[in-house]
């Protein structure tokens, strides 16, 4: 329940239009709601902006489906990452309109509607192996209600790439930079472009990557001005920080 709903409740239950007990049940889980495996927080979205996101990764189908369920009786958009394809299926049985992106493992269900921004968020992937995490930043940045701009495969090993798409990076209002590997393509932005930069190292490489140690201290010892860095394959932190940025 966001404000406005908050403040259509109060004028109801004045007006007569809603009976004060059936007001004051529905306030009384504004805080928070407990499921008994799940406390959703009703009141996230007042304080910050935006509802409350579903991490799939290590709860049942049936505790994800649960989650959705209370969520969706409250008209919020829904947005699930680390989603199962098994996971999505059983959301979709009973939501229809429920979007499964595979590559990203990302679910999402547009409850009301989305105000796009006009300024944009630039996504930029160093490698087409890169692009698992991409798609989680790019969902989870259109749910949030951002106008995206995604750039695969202009990692460093060919420059070339990268310059012929400047224009639309520097258009940006703030960027994301998805890398592997040894994770330069942050540096390299970085360098070349006044708008903040997130970075976000992957877990793509051979050994002495070590799941991604490598990028991430490569990006954190950056000497590029304007870079700040999100954990390792965090595509959904990278998109929720620069959503924030992109409305200032």
């Amino acid at each position: 329940m966001n404000k406005n709903q908050i403040k259509d409740l109060l004028l109801a239950v004045r007006s007569g239009e809603t009976e004060i007990e059936e007001g004051l049940e529905l306030l009384s889980e504004l805080p928070y709601k407990d499921l008994g495996y799940a406390t959703i927080d009703n009141h996230r979205e007042i304080r910050n902006g935006y509802p409350e996101v579903i991490y799939c990764q290590g709860k049942t189908t049936n505790q994800v489906v649960g989650i959705v369920q209370y969520m969706m009786e409250r008209k919020n958009n829904i947005l699930a990452t680390r989603a199962s394809l098994n996971v999505f299926e059983s959301v979709q049985k009973i939501w229809p309109t429920a979007h499964y992106n595979e590559l990203g493992k990302v679910i999402t269900i547009q409850n009301k509607p989305i105000e796009e921004t006009t300024s944009y968020i630039a996504i930029v992937a160093a490698g087409t192996s890169d692009l698992p995490v991409v798609e989680e930043a790019y969902e989870t940045a259109k749910i949030l209600g951002n106008k995206v701009v995604k750039i695969a495969d202009v990692g460093v090993a060919g420059i070339h790439r990268l310059i012929s798409k400047l224009d639309i990076i520097r258009g940006a209002k703030v960027i994301i930079v998805v890398a592997g590997m040894e994770g330069a393509l942050s540096s390299v932005i970085g360098g070349l472009v006044d708008k903040p930069v997130i970075s976000v190292p992957t877990s793509v490489g051979y050994g002495a990557n070590f799941g991604g140690l490598s990028a991430l201290l490569t990006m954190l010892n950056s000497c590029a001005s304007g870079i700040s860095v999100v954990n390792i394959d965090n595509g959904f932190g990278a998109a929720y920080n620069a959503s924030i940025i992109n409305k200032l």
